[in-house]
């Protein structure tokens, strides 16, 4: 199993920035991707971007352009920037960790981490 520990979820103005990040310790060898999930009163979860082990990146269109996923290998961390945010930002977002590895195949979940976008 992998502990994900998430940190950077703050009130911030509209336009503002703000850099989530995600800390994966325990059994991280049979990651195949990382990524930040969001979930907004009454609506669903939704991916917001995805890297892989090979490097490769998804966004969700919504935050194309404004938001940035990047990692730490080293550090065994991934972050989040969150450029230009808007009030439709605002959610809970939660850090993923995807197992894939023959029978292995599970995922883990941070504790998630509140952003409010507001004036």
């Amino acid at each position: 199993q992998v502990q994900l520990v998430e940190s950077g979820g703050d009130l911030a103005q509209p336009g503002g920035s703000l850099r989530l990040s995600c800390a994966a310790s325990g059994s991280i060898f049979s990651i195949y991707a990382m990524g930040w999930y969001r979930q907004a009163p009454g609506k669903q979860r939704e991916l917001v971007a995805r890297i892989t082990s090979g490097g490769s990146k998804y966004y969700a269109d919504s935050v194309k352009g404004r938001f940035t996923i990047s990692r730490d290998n080293a550090k065994n961390t991934v972050y989040l920037q969150m450029n230009s945010l808007k009030p439709e930002d605002t959610a809970d977002y939660y850090c993923n960790a995807n197992h894939q590895r023959g029978f292995l195949q599970y995922d883990d979940w941070g504790q998630g981490t509140q952003v409010t976008v507001s004036s």
